[in-house]
């Protein structure tokens, strides 16, 4: 039964959400992932919220552009945690996405990573998880030092060409 709800407003969104969707996999984390515009079917878009809980969604990771009212709308109907995320936009650069999804009234919070940062998502999404699952917080935690790993790797590349580090 899929644990996370992904949901983006168009397939334009789809190579951001991707991102999300890959480290949900990654960490071994079932999800379901669609396209709803919130504006243009919004009797399919409440169908969606309101059935997500009763599907066993634990968190939807929702992604919108310019007005983007998804996630905010999302989190006015689901009742456990929205991640949003911000789509670069065209015209503002996304920007108009951000203010969109950060500025939610009092009451109806999403929590809101970066502009395209869909990978932030999937993690963010995967740490809510882990609070109630050992094993899960277990595969974080490998993930963090993989990337320690990695960083440190490029690190020694470094001096193996010559730069002299600190």
């Amino acid at each position: 039964m899929p644990r996370v709800g992904i949901v983006m407003g168009s397939d334009s969104d789809m190579p951001v959400m991707s991102k999300a969707a890959d480290i949900l996999e990654e960490l071994g984390i079932d999800y379901e992932m669609t396209i709803i515009s919130a504006h243009r079917e919004p009797d399919v878009f409440f169908a969606y919220a309101k059935s997500a809980q009763s599907r066993g969604f634990k968190v939807i990771i929702a992604g919108a552009g310019m007005a983007a009212h998804l996630p905010g709308m999302c989190a006015a109907i689901f009742p456990m945690p929205v991640i949003g995320i911000p789509m670069h936009t065209s015209s503002l650069g996304g920007r108009d996405s951000l203010y969109s999804i950060v500025q939610m009234p009092s009451g109806i919070p999403v929590a809101t990573v970066a502009i395209n940062g869909g990978v932030n998502a999937g993690l963010l999404a995967a740490k809510i998880l882990a609070v109630s699952d050992a094993e899960l917080l277990d595969r974080l935690k490998a993930y963090s030092e993989k990337l320690k790993e990695q960083v440190e790797a490029k690190a020694e590349r470094l001096k193996e060409v010559g730069y002299k580090n600190y």
